[in-house]
C-alpha cells in the first residue's frame, strides 16, 4: 500500500493544500518524540501533551476552513433559492435549466468539500494509529474519548461532519423540485425513498455513505465476505459502475453463492453410510467431503483468472461441471463404485465459482450498494450451510426408477443435479455480461474528468514523489508495514509468490487464524455424523437437525458482533478472546469422561463452531483493512489468498478424519481434536506477539 502522505499530497485539492492535515510534520513529530525518549531527553508525560496539542491545532485548522467553506455553500444556496422563488412566479424553461445547473455546480461544490473532510479524517486515523504503534500507549482512547465527548467538540466536525447534512439536503430537494415531476407535489421528505435521477445526488449520496462508514451489522456483513475496496475515494469510477451493474445478474451470482454452500454441506449428513454403502470404512466419509475441497483449492485459481475476461462463461462452466458432478455423485451407488463418488465430489469442486461472484460484486456492482450486495454474499453463504444439512434430513425416502435409485445417501446429488440444471437455464436466459470496455477506457475517462473539475484533478493524478521523500518514507514505514514503490502501487500481484510477499507479518498471523478456524469447523462438521452415531446413536435426521441448527447460527451471531460487541470493543480484543473461546470449546470437545454425553458434545460444539463464526467476521474485517490495496484487483487477490488459505484447511482437516479412522472410531474424536488445539494455541500466541499491529 503506498504511504497515506504521499496518497494525500497527490490526491488533495491544490487550492486547499495548506489547510489539509500536516501529515508529514506529525510523522516527523512521531519519530523526533520516540528519539527524544530513547535518549532521556524528553518524559512520556510531555510527548503526550506537546501531541495533544498539535493535533487540537491540526484539527482545529481544519474545523475553521470547513465551517467557512459551508457558509460559502449556504450563501450560493440562498441566493439560489430568490431565484427559484422568483422562477416560480414567472416559470421558464431556459431560466430552470440554469438554476438547476448552479444547483448541480454547488452539488459539485459540496463534493469537494465532502472529499476533504474525508481525507484529512483518514489522516487523523492513520496518525493516531502510528503514535499508539510507536510508543505501545493507548494515546487514541484517551484522545477521542475525552475530545468527542466535549460540548465543544471539532472532533465530532470531522468524524460527523456536523452541518454538511444542511447544504447536502438543500442541494437535494432543490434539484428534485426542479425536475419534472408531471404534476406531483411529492417532495423528498414526503417520500425519502423516492428515486432521484441527478447523478450529483447519487455521488454525494455515496460520498455521505463513505464519510459515515462505521462498525455496523452492514459493514461488518461486508467486510466478512472480504470483498475489498480502495480507501481514497474515486468518484470517476461511479458512472462506470452504474454501467455495468445488472440487478438480475447480481441476484444469479447470490444464488450461485447459496447453491454452491448447500452442495458443500448436503452430504454431510449421510456421507459415513454413502462410504460404507460401497464397502469403505465409515471415515472415508472425510476424503468423500474434502475431495470438493481439494479440487477447490485448484478451481478458485482458475476461475478468478478467467474473470479477468468474463463473468458469464465462468457460471456457465461452473453450472455444467456442478451438474456432471452431482449426477456422477448420485449414479456411484448403482454402479457400486467409490471411484465414480470420489470423483463426482472433484467435479463439485472444480465448478466453485466463489471467485466470481466475489469479483463480480467488487467489480460490477455500484460502490453506494456494493456493501449491501457484499452482505448478501456473506448471508446466502450462511443461508445455504443451513439448508444443506436440513435438505438431506428431509430426504428421507427409498425408490427405484427403471435402474437409477433414489435414496438418502444418493437424493442429495439428484436433488443439486436438478438445482443446477434449472439454474443454468435461469442463467442462460437472465444474465448480463458486463461491458468490458469501460474498463479498457478506464483511464481516459478518468483523464476527461480530470479536465472538467479540479477535484478529479487533485484525485487522478498521476503518484509522483521526489526521491528524498522516497527516502524518508522507507526510512519510516506506515504502520501497517505495507509500503511499495509509486510506480507499482495499482499493479496487481502476478502470482501466488508475488502476492504473499506483499504480506505484512500480522496480515500472515491473520491468515493463519483463518485457517486454524477452517479446521477447527470442518473436522466438528464433517465427523458429527460417525462420532454422533458411534457415541449416541443418532440418525441421519437428527445429525441433520444439530448442523442445521449450528449453519443457523451465523447470522444472528454476526448481528449481534456487527451492531453491538463490535461497537463496545476493538476488533483486535474480539480477535483474541474469541480464539481463547475456540480453544475453550475444543478442550471441552475432548472424550477424557465416560461416558460421553450428548450435552457435552453438543454444548463444547456450539461453544466452538459460535466463536469460530465470531472470530472469522472479526478476522476477515480486519483483513480487508490491512491487506495490500495490490490485492484488492487481478488474479491474485486478497479473496483468493483468504479462500485458498480456508480451502486448503478444509482439505487437512477431511484426511485427517480419514488418517484418524485407522486407529478406530474410539479414538477418532481425540486423534482429530488434538491438530485443532495446537494451531489454535500457536494462533494465539501469533496474536499476542502482534497484537499491538493489530487495528
Amino acid at each position: 500500500m503506498v504511504a497515506f502522505g504521499k496518497r494525500l499530497k497527490e490526491r488533495q485539492i491544490q487550492e486547499w493544500q495548506e489547510y489539509y492535515i500536516n501529515y508529514k510534520l506529525m510523522k516527523k513529530k512521531v519519530k523526533q518524540y520516540a528519539h527524544q525518549i530513547e535518549v532521556g531527553t524528553l518524559e512520556r508525560r510531555q510527548v503526550l501533551k506537546d501531541f495533544s496539542r498539535m493535533l487540537d491545532n491540526q484539527i482545529e485548522k481544519i474545523v475553521l476552513f470547513l465551517l467557512e467553506q459551508q457558509g460559502l455553500q449556504a450563501s450560493k444556496l440562498t441566493k439560489l433559492r430568490e431565484q427559484h422563488d422568483a422562477l416560480e412566479a414567472h416559470p421558464q424553461i431556459s431560466k430552470i435549466t440554469e438554476l438547476r445547473e448552479a444547483y448541480r455546480g454547488v452539488g459539485h461544490d459540496l463534493l469537494k468539500l465532502l472529499y476533504f473532510v474525508e481525507m484529512n479524517a483518514i489522516g487523523l486515523r492513520k496518525i493516531l494509529k502510528k503514535f499508539d504503534k510507536r510508543f505501545r500507549y493507548r494515546f487514541t482512547d484517551y484522545y477521542v474519548k475525552t475530545r468527542a465527548n466535549h460540548p465543544y467538540s471539532q472532533l465530532q466536525q470531522v468524524f460527523k461532519h456536523v452541518g454538511l447534512g444542511a447544504v447536502v439536503g438543500a442541494v437535494s430537494r432543490n434539484l428534485h423540485e426542479l425536475q419534472d415531476r408531471q404534476g406531483s407535489y411529492l417532495s423528498i421528505y414526503d417520500s425519502p425513498s423516492l428515486p432521484l435521477q441527478d447523478p450529483v445526488v447519487d455521488s454525494i449520496k455515496a460520498a455521505v455513505d463513505r464519510l459515515t462508514h462505521s462498525t455496523n451489522f452492514l459493514n461488518f456483513m461486508a467486510q466478512h465476505a472480504l470483498i475489498m475496496q480502495e480507501e481514497l475515494p474515486a468518484p470517476v469510477e461511479q458512472r462506470i459502475d452504474e454501467e455495468k451493474y445488472h440487478f438480475m445478474s447480481l441476484l444469479l451470482n447470490l444464488a450461485n453463492t447459496f447453491l454452491y454452500m448447500v452442495n458443500t454441506y448436503i452430504i454431510v449428513p449421510t456421507a459415513d453410510n454413502y462410504s460404507m454403502s460401497l464397502g469403505a470404512a465409515a471415515t472415508v466419509c472425510g476424503i468423500v467431503i474434502g475431495a470438493m475441497a481439494v479440487a477447490q483449492v485448484f478451481s478458485s485459481v482458475y476461475f478468478s483468472a478467467w474473470s479477468n475476461r468474463s463473468y458469464f462463461r465462468p457460471l456457465i462452466f461452473s453450472s455444467i461441471v456442478l451438474f456432471v458432478g452431482n449426477a456422477m455423485y448420485a449414479m456411484a451407488y448403482d454402479l457400486n463404485s467409490l471411484t465414480v463418488l470420489l470423483l463426482g465430489r472433484l467435479f463439485c469442486g472444480f465448478g466453485s465459482a466463489r471467485a466470481v461472484n466475489r469479483r463480480y460484486i467488487s467489480d460490477c456492482v455500484p460502490l453506494k450498494i456494493r456493501m449491501q450486495a457484499s452482505a448478501g454474499f456473506v448471508s446466502a453463504s450462511a443461508l445455504g450451510m443451513a439448508c444443506g444439512p436440513a435438505l438431506a434430513g428431509i430426504l428421507q425416502t427409498d425408490f427405484k426408477i427403471y435402474k437409477l435409485t433414489f435414496n438418502a445417501v444418493t437424493l442429495p446429488g439428484w436433488v443439486m443435479a436438478v438445482a443446477w440444471l434449472v439454474y443454468l437455464v435461469w442463467l442462460w436466459f437472465s444474465f448480463k455480461e458486463p461491458s468490458r470496455d469501460f474498463e479498457e477506457n478506464n483511464s481516459s475517462h478518468a483523464s476527461e474528468k480530470a479536465e472538467k473539475t479540479e477535484l478529479e484533478k487533485g484525485l487522478k493524478q498521476p503518484l509522483l514523489i521526489t526521491s528524498e521523500e522516497k527516502k524518508e518514507d522507507d526510512e519510516d514505514p506506515e504502520a501497517d508495514g505495507s509500503e511499495e514503490a509509486p510506480e507499482e502501487s495499482r499493479r496487481p500481484a502476478t502470482s501466488m509468490v508475488s502476492a504473499y510477499r506483499l504480506l505484512t507479518p500480522s496480515v500472515k498471523v491473520q491468515l493463519l487464524i483463518y485457517f486454524m478456524l477452517k479446521y477447527a469447523m470442518e473436522i466438528l462438521l464433517s465427523e458429527s455424523s460417525v462420532v454422533t452415531t458411534y457415541y449416541f446413536g443418532w440418525s441421519t435426521g437428527t445429525v441433520a437437525i444439530f448442523l442445521a441448527c449450528l449453519g443457523l447460527t451465523v447470522l444472528p451471531v454476526n448481528i449481534v458482533v456487527g451492531s453491538y460487541i463490535s461497537n463496545m470493543f476493538e476488533d483486535r480484543q474480539i480477535l483474541l478472546a474469541s480464539e481463547i473461546v475456540v480453544c475453550l470449546g475444543i478442550l471441552l470437545s475432548f472424550h477424557v469422561i465416560i461416558p460421553y454425553s450428548v450435552p457435552q458434545y453438543v454444548c463444547s460444539g456450539l461453544i466452538m463452531f459460535v466463536s469460530a463464526e465470531v472470530l472469522e467476521g472479526v478476522n476477515l474485517s480486519l483483513l480487508s483493512r490491512v491487506m495490500s490495496s495490490r490485492l484488492s484487483r487481478g488474479t491474485y487477490n486478497g479473496g483468493l489468498l483468504s479462500t485458498e488459505a480456508g480451502t486448503i484447511a478444509r482439505v487437512i482437516a477431511d484426511a485427517t478424519i480419514t488418517i484418524a479412522g485407522f486407529f478406530g472410531q474410539s479414538q477418532l474424536l481425540n486423534i482429530t481434536l488434538l491438530p485443532s488445539l495446537v494451531i489454535c494455541v500457536v494462533s494465539i500466541v501469533a496474536t499476542c506477539c502482534t497484537y499491538n499491529s493489530l487495528f
